[in-house]
């Protein structure tokens, strides 16, 4: 599979926003069950190898769980403030599990494991998320083996289809549609802002 065309100008507002800790940041919109939007900040931990798709990772008792298996449609929004560029990518979610029947995506998903933190490992270790908080108890766990992931612990794969990339610099402004036809290939069209 060869790199999409719209992975040239994100790679470059990456490296040009490098600096902002939080360029790393993005929103991701997925469907709730009953149709409600669900809107939440991820970070990116880069690309899948030899792929276009986004890595992320998830807790498995999550509520965005529940909403990718219900519809695995969703919308990433990224704004980088020094080059003032928003990427908007749309696409589909996969997520991989602990008992995932894929090894490629098994080893992917260790692979992640072991590159994050000790302090974003022990998240995976805490008490259920979203259930009411007793007290400290549930967060007071050890730092969990860091080379075999919790059962907890989810990759979690956007597989964009569509890219929207606009740049907020420049009188006109500048904006592409990027889409990928059903053989794979991607084309771009320079639309107005």
């Amino acid at each position: 599979m060869s790199l999409a065309s719209w992975r040239s100008p994100l790679a470059r507002a990456l490296h040009r926003n490098r600096s902002l800790v939080y360029s790393r940041y993005l929103q991701l919109a997925t469907v709730r069950s009953d149709g409600r939007p669900a809107n939440r900040t991820v970070v990116f931990r880069g690309f899948l190898e030899e792929t276009n798709q986004l890595q992320f990772v998830t807790d498995a008792r999550s509520q965005k769980v529940e909403q990718i298996e219900h519809i695995s449609a969703a919308e990433a929004c990224w704004y980088f403030p020094n080059t003032r560029e928003q990427f908007r990518l749309a696409g589909q979610l996969t997520l991989v599990p602990a008992n995932c029947p894929h090894a490629d995506l098994l080893a992917a998903r260790q692979r992640l494991w072991q590159a994050l933190s000790d302090p974003a490992r022990t998240q995976f270790a805490w008490a259920d998320p979203g259930q009411p908080r007793n007290d400290d108890v549930g967060f007071a766990v050890p730092s969990p083996d860091a080379t075999t992931p919790l059962p907890t612990f989810c990759l979690l794969l956007l597989d964009p289809d569509r890219v929207d990339h606009l740049e907020l610099r420049g009188d006109p402004q500048n904006r592409g549609l990027y889409h990928r036809d059903a053989a794979g290939n991607w084309s771009m069209q320079a639309v107005n802002p």
